[in-house]
């Protein structure tokens, strides 16, 4: 078996609930395998692309998606208990405004490069799902970098220019036109995709699968 590790490409968005759910579920497949060591890469999706840069009310979004707020609160109680069987906390009562993500993920990719992209993802999920924080306020995505032990200064210098801006706008893109229309999306090692936020039994078979292919000699 191959030494290098494995390749987790991971599209989702940090508004998604059953990425939130599935972000877990990942983890607690990667500590399945341990034998198997994997490199997750996260990558930029948005979910709502049609909200504006500075958000909107969150019962503004919750009527235009679903009709009433109260629509959504009846249908969301899947996921809250699915959150909850994975000692997560979704607070739909909660939140106030719905974001653009397209600053937490500028956050998510500078975190990336020095080996926090994984904590600040988990920390942006439990401002907005938890907490009911709002992710289109910068001093909140400044509070979580640095929360995540990343340099206030330097993120807030960052956020309010277009650093990276058109990358994220690319990559997001490019995931869209590869065909890929819901997430949580996982990639395996560039040759197992697996959709949605499944079981961390599930996951960690796709891991193995995919190692296995992996390792072995090209024809």
């Amino acid at each position: 078996m191959t030494t290098s590790p494995l390749s987790i490409d991971v599209f989702s968005d940090v508004v998604c609930p059953w990425c939130f759910i599935g972000k877990r579920r990942l983890e607690k497949a990667i500590a399945l395998r341990p034998d198997i060591p994997v490199d997750v890469r996260y990558r930029p999706y948005f979910l709502n692309p049609w909200v504006p840069r500075e958000g909107i009310s969150r019962t503004d979004y919750l009527t235009a998606k679903f009709g009433s707020p109260a629509r959504y609160a009846q249908i969301a109680q899947r996921v809250v208990k699915a959150a909850e069987s994975e000692g997560l906390t979704y607070n739909i009562g909660a939140l106030t405004r719905q974001p653009n993500t397209l600053d937490c993920h500028r956050l998510i990719l500078w975190a990336s490069r020095i080996g926090k992209g994984a904590h600040i993802k988990q920390r942006l999920m439990e401002i907005y799902f938890t907490e009911g924080g709002d992710l289109s306020d910068r001093e909140v995505l400044v509070q979580a970098a640095s929360d995540c032990g990343l340099d206030p200064d330097e993120v807030r210098r960052l956020l309010a220019g277009d650093a990276d801006v058109a990358t994220v706008e690319q990559a997001a893109k490019s995931a869209q036109e590869a065909g890929i229309d819901g997430v949580p999306f996982f990639v395996f090692g560039n040759v197992l995709a697996v959709s949605g936020a499944q079981t961390p039994d599930y996951l960690a078979d796709a891991i193995k699968r995919a190692a296995g292919q992996a390792a072995k000699p090209a024809a």
